[in-house]
C-alpha cells in the first residue's frame, strides 16, 4: 500500500498532537498510519491502516516493560514479573492512557464507525496505543521508544512498587485451591459471545468441582474469566 497524502489541515492536527506525545517525528506520515484504523482504509483505497504497527507495538510495549520491570524487581520470579506484567501492561491500562492522550479524537474512522462510537471503543483505543509505540520506533529507535513507554506506564510500575496493582485473581485462585484442596478441578466456560466482530463482548464462568462460583463480562474471554475468578474468591471469602 502506498501512504495517503496528508492535507495541511490533517498535518495541524498531528503536529499538535506530536507535542501532546513528547515525540517530535522526523516522518509524521508514520503517526498518520498509526491513527487510521481499518474502517478508514476500506473506504480509501490505498491507504495504509494500523494493524501491522500494532503487531510491532505489542512486542514493543513488552519487551520495554519486560526491561524495566526486571530491573526495578530484582527479588521478583519469572512467574511473579509475568504476571505482574499481565497487570500492567492490560487493555484496562492501555485504553486508559490513550484517552488521557486524546487519540480518540484524531483518529481517522470510517463514518459507520465513527457514528457507533468508534473514538471511544477501547479496542480502538488500545490497538492505536500500540501502533503509536511502532511508529516511534520506526521514526526514532528503540532509545527513544523505550523511554516513551517507560514515561507513559510511570504510574502503573509506581503502584507496583506500592503494591497497588490489580491482583491477578486467576493465580489467586488456582493457588487458594492447590493450598487447601489440590482435587478441586477449577474449570472456566463460556457462557456467550455478543456483539460485531470488532467489538465482541464475552460471559464466562468458573466452576469448582462442576457447581458455578463466579461469572463475568469482558471484553476478551480472559478478562471475562478474571472477573469470574474475582466471584470466586468473594463467594469463598478470600480476600485479595
Amino acid at each position: 500500500m502506498t501512504e495517503h497524502k496528508i492535507d495541511a489541515a490533517r498535518r495541524r492536527v498531528l503536529e499538535r498532537f506530536q507535542e501532546k506525545l513528547g515525540v517530535q517525528f522526523k516522518n509524521i506520515a508514520l503517526l498518520d498510519t498509526a491513527l487510521t484504523h481499518s474502517s478508514y482504509t476500506k473506504e480509501h483505497e490505498g491507504v495504509e491502516n494500523y494493524e501491522r504497527m500494532e503487531f510491532l507495538g505489542d512486542a514493543l510495549l513488552e519487551l520495554a516493560s519486560s526491561i524495566h520491570l526486571y530491573q526495578a524487581f530484582p527479588n521478583l520470579s519469572e512467574g511473579e514479573l509475568t504476571v505482574t506484567r499481565s497487570n500492567v501492561v492490560c487493555g484496562a491500562t492501555l485504553s486508559r492512557l490513550a484517552e488521557n492522550l486524546g487519540i480518540g479524537r484524531v483518529l481517522l474512522l470510517s463514518e459507520s464507525e465513527d457514528a457507533n462510537d468508534g473514538r471511544r471503543r477501547a479496542s480502538n483505543l488500545e490497538d492505536a496505543f500500540e501502533a503509536i509505540i511502532a511508529a516511534i520506533y520506526l521514526d526514532q529507535g528503540w532509545d527513544v521508544t523505550r523511554e516513551y513507554v517507560w514515561r507513559q506506564l510511570a504510574i502503573e510500575f509506581k503502584n507496583v512498587k506500592i503494591g497497588k496493582v490489580e491482583p491477578n485473581y486467576k493465580s489467586e485462585l488456582q493457588e487458594y485451591i492447590q493450598g487447601t484442596d489440590h482435587t478441586i478441578k477449577i474449570e472456566y466456560f463460556e457462557i456467550s459471545e455478543d456483539g460485531p466482530p470488532h467489538d465482541r463482548i464475552f460471559e464466562c464462568g468458573v466452576k469448582l468441582n462442576g457447581e458455578i462460583y463466579g461469572t463475568g463480562v469482558g471484553k476478551s474471554k480472559q478478562a471475562a474469566e478474571k472477573i469470574a475468578a474475582s466471584e470466586a474468591l468473594k463467594k469463598l471469602n478470600v480476600s485479595v
